[in-house]
């Protein structure tokens, strides 16, 4: 089964931005369900299906899957609603892992986090300075139900 092993951090300062190396739009969708939670993202001419399960501490089982782009255009338009969100993802290298800094779009624009996959929920990296409070185990933090919100998020 595949899983996935993330922390997330709101970010405090854009010292990150020095040390980027790559940056990706991304657009994601989420169905009405809460769980699993299914989300159609797209970046670029690419799209994929995800179906994440629920949070146990920072792990969940994740499975994802390439689908064609005019498949998601349409599963967004016809599924999703107004459940959508859009942020521009930009990788970081710092120390032994890469660092996923993503700054929201939209309603939600102005909330920049941080996200680190791990390959053990106690494996050790360090932390940037730029990093602020850790937010892994709010809901709120949680993509899918920052797709649900009418307003934006106040940091």
């Amino acid at each position: 089964m595949a899983k996935e092993i993330e922390r997330k951090f709101l970010v405090k300062s854009e010292d990150w931005k020095t040390k980027a190396y790559r940056k990706m739009d991304f657009v994601q969708g989420y169905f009405s369900s809460d769980h699993p939670t299914l989300r159609i993202r797209i970046s670029g001419e690419k799209a994929w299906l995800t179906i994440k399960g629920r949070t146990e501490g920072i792990s969940r089982s994740e499975h994802e899957y390439e689908i064609p782009l005019l498949d998601a255009q349409d599963m967004i338009v016809r599924f999703c609603d107004d459940r959508v969100i859009s942020k521009q993802r930009h990788l970081v290298r710092y120390g032994e892992h890469t660092w996923e800094v993503d700054e929201f779009l939209g309603r939600h624009e102005g909330l920049v986090v941080a996200e680190i996959e791990l390959g053990a929920e106690d494996e050790f990296f360090e932390r940037p300075d730029w990093l602020g409070r850790e937010v892994s185990g709010e809901v709120a933090y949680y993509n899918q139900v920052l797709a649900k919100e009418n307003e934006k998020r106040p940091n």
